[in-house]
């Protein structure tokens, strides 16, 4: 089983780093030289609550490999649904997986989002790559851009379809870091541009988690009308802190995780 989770996770960061190119930089720049120190804290990945394509129909490929459902959030203003799930072996990296509530956006944004769902073959959905998968429809740069000034997140999954949306680097396990300042430092010194919304450090030791994230590179994609370079994937890191009972917090913030959104956001 554990061979499987880590051959999918492998997968799934193959994939992310072909559209974010910088994350190889962060490992050189937090990583120890002489350990294998930049654990990977979670992951998270997006969709839209469609019947076909549900956060549930993604959990179940995590479901089927040890992994439990764990927490629920809600982003209203985003109009967002997220819950997360951890596996059985702690030392696997959790998942976030969010949905957008298309009933609740506009009619022609529901419009273009059926669309697309309806283009996904039924098969395609329980194969063992679908979470790399990409898109599986195209859309034109003008749609994306009509989609983009309703919903970023519709505009992000539009034009990069199923894949890990970020990696997150878990401060807890640096031997060159222990502080989330120390490690946004470093970053910013490096030239990364960190996403600042809600301050550069969301959360905090009383909440029990501290993230910060890069801003996403811009990569190429082929879109109908023409390629167009736009925001792709980006980098999390997070700092956990111990419960009363001495063991780490594995939860999630909604108000903090509402900030990381914005860090696919164009620039």
């Amino acid at each position: 089983m554990h061979n499987i989770v880590d051959t999918l996770f492998q997968a799934l960061w193959d994939n992310y780093l072909e559209v974010t190119p910088s994350a190889v930089k962060v490992h050189e720049l937090l990583g120890s030289t002489q350990q294998n120190d930049v654990i990977n804290d979670h992951i998270a990945l997006r969709t839209f609550n469609h019947e076909k394509v549900g956060l549930e129909k993604l959990a179940a490929h995590f479901l089927a490999v040890g992994y439990k459902e764990c927490g629920e959030y809600h982003f209203e203003a985003k109009k967002l649904y997220a819950k997360h799930y951890e596996h059985t072996d702690p030392t696997k990296p959790k998942v976030f997986i969010s949905e957008l509530l298309v009933e609740k956006c506009s009619q022609a944004l529901q419009s273009v989002i059926n669309k697309m769902v309806d283009e996904i073959d039924e098969a395609a959905i329980t194969a063992d790559n679908f979470l790399y998968s990409g898109t599986h429809w195209q859309v034109s740069h003008d749609t994306y851009q009509a989609l983009l000034a309703e919903s970023e997140y519709a505009a992000w999954m539009a034009a990069w379809g199923y894949r890990a949306n970020h990696f997150t680097v878990s401060i807890n396990y640096l031997s060159n870091f222990t502080t989330i300042t120390d490690v946004n430092q470093n970053l910013k010194d490096a030239g990364f541009e960190l996403n600042s919304a809600g301050g550069e450090v969301k959360g905090s030791p009383e909440v029990l988690l501290e993230q910060s994230s890069t801003l996403a590179d811009h990569h190429s994609v082929l879109f109908s009308d023409g390629e167009f370079k736009i925001p792709s994937c980006f980098y999390e890191f997070a700092l956990r802190y111990a419960k009363p009972d001495g063991e780490l917090y594995t939860g999630f913030v909604a108000a903090s995780a509402d900030k990381i959104f914005e860090s696919t956001n164009a620039r």
